[in-house]
């Protein structure tokens, strides 16, 4: 049995757990405050699930000669804890089942998932390398709000600043993401647009788009006063004081700024839910 469990956790290491699991969670908490019923919000978490693990494990199997070029032993494709084959046939289960798992929601509601699912698998099968990598993140993002909102009886229009704060947050979850990983896929050949900016640049254009999700959910979703002029004020001070922190020689005092911003957008996105309903 410890062969099984030791393959079963790697190809779960595979499907990059950590932003598989964030996004899931994220889309799912939409779900339940925008008034989804249980069997409702199962599905989205479900669908949303699936068309995450299938854009993570491709995205090994694809890299598995990158990452064994620069010996990423944190990859199990490439440390050969488990197979490509093995991964690839996840990959192809899990986009199978995603399809008829977004169409419960609704037949334009699974067309949007699967576009924003789709867009995933563009970043993974060449896009990530060029100019354009942020575009894959913009589609994706900006979509799965939607996925959740035509879900709803009646497929009701999400409001214009939901699609672009997604959106946004995004694309500066793309340049964050990249950050760590700036210097390893340098010296694989991939040349995305964060590794045109550099790390300086990446981590600027991170701040500068997650600021804006959180300045365009503040403003336009029907919260408080309270958060909608305090939230992009206390975001400002957290990037300030992060920037000003980060000017010591190998702090990575500006990146986690970032991820703080970065969950501030996501905590007013999910509270927004209650909003699209009146």
């Amino acid at each position: 049995m410890r062969p099984v469990a030791d393959r079963a956790v790697a190809l779960l290491r595979s499907s990059h757990p950590e932003p598989t699991v964030a996004v899931t969670v994220m889309v799912t908490a939409l779900a339940v405050t925008t008034g989804r019923d249980l069997p409702g919000v199962l599905l989205v978490a479900a669908a949303v699930l699936t068309g995450q693990l299938s854009i993570g494990w491709l995205n090994d199997v694809l890299d598995a000669e990158r990452d064994v070029a620069v010996a990423r032993t944190d990859k199990p494709v490439a440390a050969g804890a488990i197979s490509a084959r093995t991964v690839g046939v996840a990959t192809v289960l899990a986009a199978v089942a995603c399809v008829p798992l977004s169409l419960a929601s609704g037949l334009l509601a699974g067309v949007v998932h699967l576009v924003a699912v789709a867009a995933g698998w563009a970043y993974d099968l060449g896009m990530k390398s060029t100019v354009l990598s942020v575009l894959p993140y913009v589609v994706c993002f900006g979509l799965l709000p939607v996925f959740v909102v035509l879900g709803l009886p009646g497929a009701p229009a999400p409001p214009w600043w939901l699609p672009v704060a997604g959106a946004l947050l995004g694309a500066g979850a793309h340049f964050a993401n990249v950050l760590p990983d700036l210097d390893d896929d340098a010296a694989t050949g991939v040349r995305g647009l964060p590794h045109r900016l550099g790390a300086a640049g990446s981590r600027a254009a991170a701040a500068v788009l997650l600021l804006a999700a959180t300045v365009v959910l503040a403003l336009n979703a029907p919260l408080p006063a309270v958060v909608t002029w305090g939230v992009p004020v206390l975001a400002v001070v957290i990037l300030a004081a992060g920037f000003r922190a980060g000017r010591s020689p190998g702090s990575r005092a500006p990146f986690r700024a970032v991820l703080v911003v970065a969950a501030v957008a996501v905590v007013l996105l999910v509270a927004s839910g209650p909003a699209l309903l009146r």
